[in-house]
Formats: structure tokens, sequence, C-alpha cells
């Protein structure tokens, strides 16, 4: 039995793992905390791992959830890190999101627009079945703006260049968002999206499963 801590995704909470069975393991949810004004990635990481208590975990971050675990295991020892539809370096930032972040083009667009789940984000997303849009919908419109846009300016500005030896990335080849050609990952889902923890849980819970044995 393995103690794990699974960080969510932007604007996302442990309800985007339901299809996930992590079988006999202890799994806990990291909760979000509303960053501080000016506050750096290494030290908002530094705050949301006061939550572990376990001795040498098994970290699983999706998305931006990937990242900021990535953080966290640089100051506490951890057993492994699973990345899912995630970024372990600035290497795999899209240049696009780095450029929009010198010019400072992200901060035109206000999280009150991303909280409100439509067409336009369902298809971004790559959501399909009326569950799943629901399930995001909720999420979304529930989201901390002020958490949204700090997490935003974090993903465009991202500086980590540290690869943790026993990390393993799970990536979607489809995935439109964190494009699978940016990413060196491990584990290649062919037609998976960036929410292919959703439309794919069966096969993303199966690559979950063998990493963490």
């Amino acid at each position: 039995m393995k103690n794990i801590y699974v960080f969510t995704g932007l604007g996302a909470d442990e309800r985007i793992f339901h299809k996930i069975n992590f079988g006999k393991n202890t799994v806990t949810h990291i909760k979000w905390i509303t960053p501080t004004k000016n506050e750096t990635l290494i030290n908002y990481s530094g705050r949301l791992a006061k939550q572990i208590t376990a001795v040498n975990p098994i970290l699983i971050g999706l998305s931006f959830g990937g990242m900021v675990a990535v953080e966290v295991a640089k100051l506490i020892s951890v057993e492994k890190i699973i990345l899912i539809s995630s970024a372990k370096s600035t290497a795999e930032i899209p240049s696009l999101y780095k450029f929009a972040g010198k010019i400072k083009l992200h901060k035109i667009v206000n999280a009150k627009i991303l909280v409100k789940a439509n067409k336009l984000t369902n298809k971004f997303f790559a959501v399909r079945s009326t569950s799943d849009k629901k399930i995001i919908s909720s999420m979304i419109g529930a989201a901390d703006t002020v958490f949204l846009n700090w997490a935003i300016n974090e993903i465009v500005h991202l500086q980590n260049t540290f690869v943790h030896p026993n990390l393993i990335h799970i990536h979607g080849t489809a995935d439109n968002i964190l494009p699978f050609k940016y990413v060196q990952a491990n584990i290649a889902v062919k037609g998976g999206t960036h929410l292919m923890i959703l439309n794919k849980a069966d096969v993303v819970q199966q690559h979950i499963l063998d990493a963490i044995k």
C-alpha cells in the first residue's frame, strides 16, 4: 500500500479523478489555497506541501498540478512523481505561451471569462460527453479567479529546469493545451486529449497503477 498525494489541474478539484480507481492505496487530494500577492510558484508549493504528512510519498499531478508537484518534490523526499497531461520543465511549455507571458497578453484574458464553461471551452478542452461537460462546468464555475489568474501567470513564466530522476510522464498524443510534440513523455496515450483523465480514464488508470507499482 502506497501513500499517494494528488494535485488536480487548473480550476479543477478531486472530481476530475472520479473515474480513476487507485486500488488499495491511501489517496489524499491536495486542496488548492489562495496565493498571496506576487507569490512565487516555489513559495506557494512550499505552503501546499504542508498538507503532506506521509514519509516518501508518491505525487500525482494533473496539468498545472503536475508543475506544482515537481516543485514540491524539490522540497520533500518522494518515492516518485507521476505527471498526467502536464509539463515538467520550461522546455515543455509551448513557445506561444512564453511569448504571451513576455508581452503580458495573458493579463488581458480575465479569469472570469474562463470560469464560464461554454461551447468554446468544451471544444478547447475536448470535452464530449454530457456528464463530463457538467463536471467541468461545475468545477470551473466554482474556481477561485484569483488562483486562476495567478496560476496562468506562473504557467507562462515557468522557470523549472530540474527533472526528478523518479518521474513518469503520461501524455496524450492529441493534447491541444500542452501539445505532445513539446514534451518528453515516458508513456504516450494514443488519441489522448488534455482531459484524457475523463475520456480515456480506463487507459490512464492502468498506466497510473503500473507506474505506482
